[in-house]
């Protein structure tokens, strides 16, 4: 009796979790990698930079390369080396007011919109593997006391937030 119950246990084990795993990423839950795997080595050049706020730029180039090595099997070289390039620029900052204090009407709470055009270009071949425009995210700060935090750390949750979305995005199904 008890082996003819371990017997249905793994068979339904099996019957479970077999099916719910797949080799290839594009068509179901796997442990294969979703990015390009013919791709080794990415360059990334510092986005360029069309708007009034300096340094972002920087900040954001960091932040691709850090994701690039966190998410993917990729590794970061120079243009001349590498199979793919990733360029880009940020075309527009804007700030808006998330909540203001009732009392006074000061802003309690703003984000940091942050839009970029990107392309993605397999270096061998010359084919644009990924492009996207108006592609944007938020990261908020608290100007307001007691916190009274500079707009520098709405860029940099801005910055750590499109840098995490757009190299989620360089996946192979397109």
């Amino acid at each position: 009796m008890m082996r003819r119950m371990w017997t249905l246990v793994v068979v339904f084990a099996a019957a479970v979790l077999l099916p719910a795993c797949s080799s290839d990423p594009t068509t179901g839950y796997s442990f294969a990698s979703a990015h390009d795997t013919s791709i080794q080595t990415v360059s990334v050049p510092i986005f360029q930079n069309d708007t009034f706020h300096t340094g972002v730029e920087l900040t954001l180039t960091r932040d691709l390369i850090k994701q690039i090595q966190r998410q993917t099997p990729w590794r970061i070289t120079s243009s001349d080396n590498a199979d793919a390039v990733l360029t880009g620029s940020i075309t527009k900052i804007s700030l808006r007011n998330l909540s203001t204090r009732s009392s006074v009407g000061f802003v309690q709470e703003m984000a940091v919109q942050m839009t970029v055009e990107f392309e993605f270009v397999d270096n061998r071949s010359g084919k644009t593997l990924t492009s996207r425009t108006n592609y944007s995210a938020l990261g908020s700060f608290v100007p307001a006391n007691p916190t009274g935090e500079r707009i520098d750390v709405g860029y940099a949750g801005v910055s750590q937030t499109l840098a995490e979305d757009l190299v989620g995005d360089l996946q192979t199904a397109w």
